[in-house]
């Protein structure tokens, strides 16, 4: 049996280790058209930044590694310019001597990836712009920097990939901005979350210019649709489309997007050709829709699973539910399912909540507070999205949330998890276990919430009582208008003061002690609603609403 593998990067590396391994006399042939095979995309931007220092850690496995160890004939610089499916070929140019040969196949795999997005705009062509894909884009940005040693870049587009870049340029010692046409960065976070990172990223120094797209760039001056900013260096990075042309040019079916459609196992439309990675299109875990998530993960479980069907094993690939995390400084952000945006469009009922919580015990020190986001199906309870920011422990729970995910746990069973604690690394209590004990709590009528997008709403007058609970000190540093201030510690003594027949709005800094509040409050009698997320989060949201959408090229 033989198969050809189109692409060796994540899934195609992937699918070709793990048929070795099921079949040891199996004819195995990965064409890669670049000079490297096996890199780790994710690593690129730390090598431009330093971080990575040698070129040689970037490859994962090289053609003599990959022949030595699985008796794999890797030809890189080897480009597939046409499939013949009727006679199972592909024709194949190398690129060094130009020759064009043919190579049989049983098996075929696509892995052709994705490719950065140049959008039409005037002066994109200038030789200070660049994208990032791969090795060799890589080193052109490092050696344009050591080169022409450039103070400023820009970085269009807000993504994963673009705030990396922003963030390792800034660390090479550049005045970097970020040019994002939504209203935040990171587009699988919700804007409340977002806005904490926000805040973040201006007080190390790089620019933000959201609500804005580049019109044209000239020279070294890019025009946005309001303002200008100069710029040296100018990283594209607003997203990627599937490299899928080879495919479609002999048949291979594809969505709109340009795609390849694919079933359970990985096979395309045409028999004996299976596609894995950023190329395909999946499904969403969670709503089941079709979906475009082009992450490592998925595209080497993928060319597992074709691996698997190819070698006789019946696996199917279940669906991506967008697990990702990002380093930013020292800040970490993750996510994982679905976003308030995703879950509306796919019509679910769903609620949500937040908590602010300790990285770790609080007597410890070096702990953090983690600012965590769930979202839950009203209507089976299961957990369908999470959203988490801070400086420690936010992969561990992010994880913990995606695994709850993929098993369809509801969000009450966070409650029972028991999971591992030393006050260097946890709490008793950890903040998963948190989180299901504040759902349930909404779940089983325990507390109601009210939320920071409802203030505004709220009316100012005698028909409701508005009441923060914090300390004076915390008063001090700002507050909501309209409230009255009660510290809880006083609100069994001052309750009194309170009018009993209209409802009652409380807040605190994180939720936990107007929770704390509106128990003594229900339990008197008051009708009570917990403002969730807090001040902190109100504040973190209003404030991030209050900054301009650009910079003026005068204020720089």
């Amino acid at each position: 049996m033989k198969t050809v593998i189109i692409g060796g990067v994540a899934g195609g590396a992937s699918a070709a280790a793990r048929l070795r391994r099921l079949d040891e006399s199996a004819e195995i042939i990965i064409l890669e058209r670049g000079e490297f095979v096996s890199f780790a995309n994710c690593g690129l931007p730390y090598y431009i930044g330093g971080v990575i220092t040698e070129r040689k850690n970037l490859t994962l496995q090289t053609p003599e590694s990959f022949k030595s160890r699985f008796n794999i004939d890797v030809r890189i610089k080897n480009e597939a310019v046409k499939i013949n499916p009727e006679a199972r070929t592909v024709e194949v140019k190398n690129l060094v001597t130009g020759q064009i040969y043919e190579e049989r196949y049983d098996h075929l795999i696509l892995s052709p990836g994705a490719e950065p997005v140049r959008p039409d705009i005037p002066g994109i062509d200038s030789g200070i712009v660049f994208t990032l894909r791969n090795i060799p884009d890589t080193i052109k940005i490092k050696e344009y920097i050591e080169r022409q040693k450039p103070k400023s870049a820009v970085v269009i587009g807000g993504g994963y990939i673009g705030v990396e870049m922003a963030e390792n340029l800034r660390e090479a010692g550049l005045e970097v901005s970020i040019i994002e046409l939504a209203d935040h960065l990171i587009a699988p976070l919700d804007f409340d979350m977002a806005a904490d990172v926000h805040r973040y990223i201006r007080e190390k120094g790089i620019r933000l210019y959201l609500n804005n797209g580049v019109k044209s760039i000239d020279g070294n001056t890019v025009i946005l649709q309001k303002g200008e900013i100069g710029a040296e260096l100018i990283i594209m990075s607003v997203g990627v489309r599937p490299e899928t042309s080879l495919a479609r040019e002999c048949g291979i079916e594809t969505d709109s997007r340009g795609s390849i459609l694919v079933d359970k196992h990985m096979k395309t439309s045409i028999q004996n050709i299976y596609a894995v990675g950023d190329a395909v299109k999946t499904e969403d875990f969670i709503t089941k829709s079709a979906a475009f998530i082009p992450l490592a993960g998925p595209a080497n479980k993928q060319g597992r699973v074709a691996a698997d069907n190819i070698a006789g094993l019946c696996s199917e690939y279940t669906g991506t539910q967008g697990s990702a995390v990002l380093k930013l400084f020292d800040m970490t952000v993750a996510t994982t399912g679905l976003n308030e945006k995703n879950a509306a469009a796919a019509d679910i009922d769903y609620d949500k909540t937040y908590i602010y919580s300790g990285s770790h015990a609080a007597y410890y020190p070096g702990a953090n507070n983690l600012s965590i986001k769930a979202l839950w199906d009203k209507k089976t309870l299961k957990v369908i999205g999470a959203q988490i920011i801070g400086f420690d422990g936010v992969d561990k729970r992010l994880d913990i949330l995606a695994t709850a995910i993929r098993f369809e746990a509801k969000i009450t069973d966070l409650t029972g998890l028991e999971l591992c604690y030393a006050p260097p690394f946890g709490s008793a209590k950890d903040p998963v276990n948190m989180l299901g004990f504040v759902a349930e709590n909404i779940i089983t009528g325990k507390i109601r919430q009210f939320f920071w997008h409802d203030i505004e709403k709220l009316p100012h007058d005698e028909s409701v009582t508005l009441l923060d609970v914090r300390t004076q000190t915390e008063v001090q540093r700002g507050r909501i208008d309209g409230f009255i201030h009660i510290p809880v510690d006083s609100l069994r003594e001052r309750m009194k003061e309170i009018p009993k027949d209209k409802p009652v709005y409380v807040h605190c800094h994180s939720g936990l002690r107007s929770y704390i509040a509106c128990r003594m409050l229900a339990g008197s009698g008051y009708d009570c609603f917990n403002l969730a997320g807090g001040w902190r989060l109100y504040e973190s949201v209003i404030n991030e609403r209050t900054v301009p959408d650009y910079i003026c090229t005068e204020c720089m």
